[in-house]
């Protein structure tokens, strides 16, 4: 840059006492108006834009800004210029606020706002399906189960250095996490290669995790089941999962809950459904049953000419969820069971009771009387 430099006040279009958020605003403006990328091929805009860019960096530090008031451009001029050390204005934040602090422009200047060095990754959450069943649903239970993962090296304390031993700062990055390399009239940060971002390197790693500070494990864990839960509902154990990186906390262990199909039950909401076979003098006669519950047996009334598909619905005998009030119903759906491997007297006395029946079919099976008259206009209409 030639020795006539403009005024860096003049620059901005700034007074000189103007204050930071001043400064930062003109820059904003003149960067969005002369970014080279807002500019392609314009030699003029580039210019601009660089000047701007030289005139911020010095003003925006107080030291330099108190040398440029007091001795011009030449009070600056060692490290003022474009592509010098640069200035105490943090370049890749004004982008960030000029371009609403996308990742691209972070990933260009650097990554990590302000620089610094990476910070430990917090260790990932692991799932684990846990099959129970109906009555452990239900009731809650107490489950032990072993998760496969990875835990802190007990040899090196998650730290990854031979026990004995330390880390050494990065001799490339000097401990920042990050390095600085020239493109043109940018000054590009990224994260260190050698100690990927965390300023320290391992010189003696330990043996056991090879360095690593973790190792794969299968822990025991005891999972306590509230009573209550359902197919779908998940269990969060908190620092469970993975062990973190270097020291770093631990994930999550979420457990997913599965009910395996149960023998008598099935499970809705909070009710409960089964079937119940009744023979055909029960449901003809009426009488008592009795019935299961997760609780124990009980006694069902079954009214006389009951007939099958008939639901019955015992209050309270169902399922008390996890959150919220009230108790699910048990749900009996009755079923009349067709004797099988009758004696020939048997079939003597129901061909009686039949041939009995039939007499006055109308009075003693009106839903097949129903039916009957269904299916004779339903020709007829055919017919007409």
């Amino acid at each position: 840059m030639p020795d006539n430099k403009r005024d860096y006040y003049d620059v901005l279009g700034v007074s000189r006492n103007a204050s930071e958020a001043e400064l930062k605003k003109a820059y904003r403006r003149l960067a969005m108006k002369y970014h080279p990328d807002r500019n392609p091929d314009d030699k003029t805009a580039e210019t601009s834009f660089k000047e701007a860019k030289e005139a911020y960096e010095v003003l925006a530090d107080s030291q330099k800004r108190a040398a440029y008031d007091q001795f011009g451009h030449a009070g600056v001029n060692a490290a003022g210029g474009p592509g010098g050390a640069g200035g105490g204005a943090n370049f890749s934040d004004i982008f960030s606020d000029i371009f609403g602090g996308g990742d691209v422009f972070s990933d260009i200047f650097g990554g990590m706002r302000g620089g610094g060095r990476a910070q430990a990754h917090r260790g990932a959450d692991l799932r684990y399906d846990l099959e129970l069943s109906l009555e452990q649903a239900v009731g809650g239970a107490s489950i032990q189960v072993h998760v496969p993962t990875l835990v802190a090296c007990e040899d090196c304390d998650g730290k990854g250095a031979r026990k004995g031993t330390s880390t050494q700062t990065c001799e490339d990055c000097q401990g920042a996490g990050q390095v600085h390399l020239q493109q043109g009239f940018f000054t590009v940060q990224q994260t260190c290669p050698t100690c990927r971002g965390r300023g320290q390197v391992i010189t003696n790693p330990c043996f056991s995790c090879q360095g690593q500070g973790r190792i794969k494990k299968r822990k025991k864990l005891q999972v306590k089941i509230p009573a209550g839960v359902n197919t779908g509902d998940r269990i969060r154990l908190s620092g469970e999962g993975e062990a973190g990186a270097f020291g770093a906390g631990a994930g999550d262990l979420y457990v997913q809950v599965h009910i395996k199909p149960h023998a008598i039950f099935h499970r809705e909401g909070n009710d409960l459904l089964c079937e119940v076979p009744i023979s055909f003098a029960s449901a003809a006669l009426g009488g008592e049953i009795e019935v299961p519950t997760l609780a124990g047996r009980v006694k069902l009334k079954i009214p006389a000419e009951t007939q099958t598909g008939k639901l019955f619905r015992l209050r309270g005998r169902g399922v008390k969820p996890v959150r919220g009030s009230g108790t699910g119903d048990l749900i009996c759906r009755v079923v009349i069971e067709t004797p099988v491997k009758l004696s020939r007297k048997q079939k003597d006395l129901l061909r009686d009771l039949d041939t009995d029946l039939s007499n006055d079919a109308h009075d003693h099976s009106p839903r097949a009387k129903s039916w009957f008259m269904g299916v004779k206009k339903f020709f007829e209409d055919m017919r007409a």
